[in-house]
């Protein structure tokens, strides 16, 4: 181990002794690297690299059985459990997971490394982008099968296990282009005659505008800002009314999705909560910088969304009915939204 692996070792050591139950992304964070790299330091201690071959290891988690799902950001963690199953990576651009329980769109461009942690009772495989960046973690439950878990290490456990990981800078995003710049006419007369939702990213890119500049330059009545507090209430009004609802929730490496009802919801400091059996989400609403009902036309009729962003303009989390192609909207959710907005 080298002389600057073994400092950073020590100095995590020293910080889980003062504080026990911090997580590694808020320790890494504060000593100042990603997350990968203090991983790293606990190689052969329980931390095992595995070879980057990610479209074959993602195909073989379907044999550890029921799993738990765990992608975030900064601002939001979203916990599934279920089976890897339908997995789907024909496209070079988006891959698929489309499950019952387990719902991803994968950008495996941005993943770069991968992990087998073992920690005390709890074990999983982990992933990281190129800056070091979790993206996307499977831990096993009581449920799974822990010899899966070891033939996988086994069949990806990398050849060199004394790798020196190399980082890379992500991009910084492109400056917002001001608003005269854009072709807003265009822009508009695009919007409304969308024939699906997952053609609007698409048209952002075309007319240059960033997704909340988006927002704000939406046609009449396609676009409304609320208040950020009011995104709590989606949560608790589709767990009162006993109302399916989606959920997404991503970084550059992954969205992960829950469709299907959340029922218990709860307050922790600043964090706003669902514990669920098999689905949990944890959502710190301090970090909010602004939150948009947002509407957009398709074949199937009117979809309506809340989307919520951090003060960057990134994602934090989305929020739909519970639809699929071909079938209209849910009255239901378009009632609840109708509530948000007065």
């Amino acid at each position: 181990m080298s002389t600057l692996v073994n400092d950073l070792k020590e100095k995590w050591e020293a910080l889980k002794a003062e504080n026990p139950h911090m997580r590694i992304r808020n320790a890494a964070a504060q000593l100042g690297v990603s997350e990968a790299e203090l991983l790293a330091t606990n190689i052969g201690e329980g931390v095992t690299v595995l070879k980057p071959e990610f479209q074959s290891i993602l195909t073989d988690v379907e044999q550890l059985g029921k799993v738990m799902a765990l992608t975030r950001n900064d601002e939001c963690v979203h916990e599934r459990k279920g089976i890897y199953q339908n997995p789907d990576f024909s496209s070079p651009h988006a891959q698929l997971f489309v499950g019952e329980d387990i719902d991803l769109r994968i950008f495996l461009t941005h993943w770069k490394l991968a992990f087998a942690v073992v920690e005390g009772d709890k074990k999983s495989l982990q992933f990281f982008g190129k800056d070091g960046l979790a993206l996307h973690k499977i831990y096993l439950t009581k449920d799974s099968f822990e010899d899966a878990f070891y033939t996988i290490v086994g069949k990806y456990k990398a050849d060199d296990q004394n790798l020196t990981f190399e980082f890379e800078e992500i991009a910084a995003k492109a400056t917002e282009k001001s608003d005269d710049e854009i072709d807003v006419e265009g822009f508009q007369k695009a919007w409304k005659e969308l024939k699906d939702t997952h053609d609007f990213f698409m048209m952002t890119r075309k007319y240059g505008v960033s997704r909340t500049q988006a927002l704000r330059l939406a046609p009449e009545g396609f676009a409304k800002k609320i208040d950020n507090a009011r995104v709590v209430n989606v949560l608790e009004d589709a767990s009162e009314k006993n109302l399916p609802i989606m959920i997404f929730v991503g970084n550059r490496g992954i969205i992960q999705i829950h469709t299907g009802l959340v029922k218990k919801t709860l307050w922790h400091q600043q964090w706003f909560n669902v514990m669920d059996p098999d689905f949990n989400l944890h959502l710190d609403v301090t970090k909010i910088a602004e939150a948009w009902i947002v509407k957009k036309p398709t074949e199937d009729g009117e979809v309506t969304a809340i989307e919520v962003f951090n003060k960057q303009g990134d994602f934090i989390v989305q929020f739909f009915g519970k639809r699929k192609p071909g079938i209209p909207e849910l009255q239901e959710w378009k009632d609840l939204v109708a509530d948000l907005e007065k």
